[in-house]
């Protein structure tokens, strides 16, 4: 990478950029509305049931201008999902000030290990055990989602809900591998504990992106 390229993706204003892709909000809070997906390379945080794994090296992704990502998401929708990867592995500053000038909803999907840039209407934290999220986004997380994996994980969820703001909301999914094992045991912890809820993959039951 070029010096002048370099110094852009380390403003901000490019982004090495994976895919982009108009959809239906599968998981959490949101879910079931329609929202196009900015999904950035780049993550150390390396969960090993990760299902976007070839995210994880930036390298692979083209630096991309954000200019022309911005125009791409306000033709589709005036909701924005930037993914990742690990999307604040990046200055999210520029990219999510171009979509607020546009008047757009702008939502970000992280694991919360590095601190948080950019402005955000609604920020999902999903903490991963490998890299533990900055105290901060706890904080700002208007949602935390926790992946369950084994049964473990639900106080580990726990651990992670006595850190966000009494505002947050709290959702349980399953790990999509292991969903027909914990699906019933999250139900009966959610029904046992109902500041819970649960968060399902929904895009892959109806099959799309």
């Amino acid at each position: 990478m070029d010096a002048a390229i370099k110094a852009q993706v380390e403003a901000g204003t490019m982004l090495p950029l994976m895919e982009e892709f108009y959809t239906i909000q599968g998981e959490g809070y949101h879910t079931g509305k329609a929202a196009y997906f900015i999904r950035i390379g780049g993550c150390d945080v390396g969960c090993h049931w990760c299902d976007v794994k070839e995210s994880w090296n930036a390298d692979l992704h083209p630096p991309t201008a954000i200019e022309q990502v911005v125009e791409n998401a306000a033709h589709y929708s005036n909701t924005v999902v930037i993914t990742g990867g690990e999307p604040l592995t990046w200055n999210m500053g520029p990219i999510t000030k171009a979509l607020k000038a546009k008047g757009l909803q702008v939502h970000i999907e992280t694991s919360g290990a590095y601190p948080l840039t950019g402005s955000w209407d609604w920020i999902c934290l999903s903490p991963k055990k490998t890299k533990p999220p900055v105290p901060e986004v706890y904080e700002q997380a208007h949602e935390l989602k926790v992946i369950v994996f084994n049964n473990h994980d639900f106080k580990w969820a726990e651990e992670h809900a006595a850190k966000v703001s009494p505002h947050c909301k709290l959702f349980l999914q399953p790990e999509w591998s292991k969903r027909e094992l914990m699906l019933p045991k999250i139900s009966e912890y959610v029904m046992a504990n109902p500041q819970w809820q649960i968060s399902l993959q929904t895009h892959k039951y109806i099959g799309i992106p």
